[in-house]
């Protein structure tokens, strides 16, 4: 087996070409091994991503530091783990990210909206895991799609990095050190920051008093979070959509903030914010959402033409014997039984256990399942046509999209009320992770297609590795809900943006707290507008609506990247994304075990934490200090690799 990938891997093919992967034989693919370290990974990243999901409003993808530690395990034990079985463990493990990407978006909203009594954990289990099934088996029909004919067209940049880590393995896993290292740091760091406060864990002009004018008077208050994962989410980010993050929370927070507070002076400034400036925000990430469907509706168009013809040439071609390993999908029997299963599932689920006891519960079960599948098949092209292409897909949009028409269509139907909320959220909870698992898998696809794994191993362990991301994930939820909360009247709440937004939309819609349509518009006529003007109307409009705090230290960090890239090179940065996704992994890995810690202290009256508590202005200082010194950790450790000029 060749070590490096074909010269043709990365280019479009010349007519008459075909690319051939470097696996074409049968090696081991699916093991005791794989299997055990890619249930393990699962575990471990599922309650991370959940953390620090519901902490920054972004996920971290899972898949480079699985692959990582999967090329780091293959070189302590004795048989060297092979590259189909590394591709197998990120089949597994990956669906931490998927599963955490979809169900920490909507299901937060339950405590949010206060209806956690209508629910259950087997409710919010299976959202994710249904989800997760139908992810896989729309985007199936698509595989060949992206992967072969688009072959050369779509850069596909997680999947080149993913495979250029796993290619690495061949030869050594020494990046594993580093990642290792990293997440060591990350975890001491953040849990000094969060658990024992010993410093300021956001830094705030309020706290100065030279901007006392800002702060009081005009309510501009600039914060930054000082958190390791934080910066490190940054680095990962880039300068790029980095900055349209930032400007978007400096036009909610410095200068909408301050003009909403000459009408309404006796709110605060977080009131405001919460209040005018984050509901601009939703409305902008709705636009954002619908922008993207508009601009890719020809690739939606071709792929769906594309996958049925799949569907009949696949057919044939399986009769004939003609398909070789490497290319065998899922029987399309299968998918399609799998998919009448799903139905059946969903119907099942939605009848008599969230609408139970519910007027005409029937009909309105059959509806939430019509309204699943329409929505999910047409955005799964979506999703994954923004993996493909740039490593981002607008899910928060598309979700907050399918509240609303869901909304609509379910109260035309005569559900209204508590209830009525509860099978909204549930339905865009469905809908938003079978998006996230398409994004995720055309990633595995891709890698898949180029060293020649069997597609079918990457489909099945997918939907089973996803059973335990699941669990894993509900009740991570559940735990935080119970130690920190998602919104007052919770003293330190973490911020949860989107469950935040999922929940705001859904009460409008369908509870008594009205709709604020002025404020939705507002922000929907900004994001057309920056649009216009070449900038990523969802960055933007995600800027609007997280806090700055959680911004700001976004944007530093993706500015270091761009120093360690322009005075390091190539080298210097590749290993700062392997310290920053450390960095990114130990905080939100610390930030668990911290809720944990405090959850058990709540239950039995004991102190197992010690806490500083220095949140004063000389932790407000300090914390900006070490802020400045993981920064400078990032920057002079990369730059250790750094190319000599």
């Amino acid at each position: 087996m060749s070590k490096e990938l074909p010269e043709n891997a990365y280019r479009e093919l010349k007519p008459g070409e075909k690319y051939v992967p470097i696996i074409t034989g049968k090696v081991p693919e699916v093991t005791v091994r794989s299997v055990s370290f890619g249930i393990l990974m699962a575990v471990i990243f599922s309650a991370a991503v959940t953390y620090i999901a519901l902490k920054l409003g972004q996920g971290i993808e899972s898949a480079i530091p699985i692959a990582i530690l999967a090329v780091g395990f293959s070189a302590l034990v004795k048989r060297k783990s092979t590259l189909l079985e590394n591709v197998n463990i990120l089949a597994i493990g990956a669906t931490s990210g998927i599963i955490a990407g979809g169900s920490v978006f909507t299901m937060p909203a339950i405590y949010i909206l206060g209806i956690e009594k209508l629910s259950s954990p087997f409710q919010i289990f299976f959202v994710p895991f249904l989800g997760a099934v139908m992810g896989v088996l729309f985007l199936i029909p698509f595989r060949r799609y992206f992967v072969a004919e688009m072959h050369g067209k779509l850069p596909f940049p997680e999947a080149t990095a993913t495979t250029e880590i796993l290619m690495a393995g061949e030869k050594g896993g020494k990046d594993a050190i580093v990642l290792v290292y990293s997440m060591l740091i990350g975890m001491i760091y953040d849990f000094l920051a969060i658990s024992v406060e010993a410093w300021r864990e956001v830094f705030t002009t309020a706290q100065i008093g030279v901007f006392n004018f800002f702060t009081k008077k005009l309510k501009a208050v600039f914060t930054l979070d000082t958190t390791a994962a934080i910066a490190g989410l940054g680095y990962i980010i880039g300068v790029k959509y980095a900055a349209m993050i930032f400007a978007g929370s400096v036009l909610s927070t410095l200068i909408l903030v301050p003009g909403f507070s000459f009408f309404h002076p006796q709110l605060t400034q977080q009131q405001l914010f919460l209040n005018y400036a984050r509901y601009m925000g939703i409305g902008g990430i709705f636009m954002a959402g619908i922008i993207s469907i508009w601009k890719m509706k020809k690739v939606i168009r071709d792929a769906i033409k594309v996958g049925f013809s799949q569907i009949k040439r696949r057919r044939k071609n399986t009769e004939k014997g003609e398909v070789p390993r490497y290319d065998r999908d899922l029987p399309m029997g299968t998918v399609l039984g799998l998919l009448g299963l799903t139905m059946v599932a969903l119907f099942l689920y939605f009848n008599f256990s969230v609408l139970k006891g519910t007027p005409h519960a029937t009909w309105l079960s059959l509806a939430a399942v019509v309204l699943v599948f329409v929505i999910a098949f047409l955005f799964t092209s979506v999703s994954a046509w923004a993996i493909a292409m740039i490593s981002v897909t607008p899910i928060s949009g598309m979700t907050i999209t399918t509240l609303i028409v869901s909304a609509f269509v379910m109260m035309e139907l005569g559900l209204h009320g508590q209830r009525g909320m509860l099978e909204i959220l549930l339905i865009g909870g469905v809908v938003c992770t079978a998006l996230s698992m398409a994004g995720s898998l055309v990633t595995q696809f891709k890698i898949g297609y180029w060293v020649g794994a069997t597609p079918k191993n990457i489909q099945i362990w997918n939907m089973l590795g996803a059973v335990v991301s699941s669990v894993v994930v509900t009740y991570v939820i559940i735990l935080l809900a119970k130690v920190y909360g998602f919104s007052p009247p919770h003293p330190n709440p973490l911020p949860a943006p989107q469950p935040n937004a999922m929940a705001a939309v859904i009460k409008g819609m369908m509870g008594t707290a009205g709709i604020p349509w002025k404020l939705y518009l507002a922000g929907a006529v900004i994001a057309v507008i920056v649009e216009l003007f070449g900038i990523s109307a969802l960055a933007f409009a995600l800027g609007m609506y997280i806090p700055m705090e959680l911004n700001s230290p976004i944007l530093v960090g993706a500015i270091i990247a761009y120093l360690v890239k322009k005075k390091g090179g190539g080298k210097a940065h590749n290993k700062g994304i392997l310290v920053a996704s450390g960095l990114i992994a130990g905080g939100a890995l610390i930030g668990v075990v911290g809720a944990l810690l405090k959850y058990i202290e709540e239950e039995t009256h004991t102190h197992i934490i010690p806490v500083i508590g220095n949140t004063g202005k000389f932790g407000n200082w300090l914390g900006l200090l070490m802020f400045g010194i993981i920064l400078a950790f990032i920057y002079f450790d990369s730059m250790r690799a750094g190319e000599k000029k």
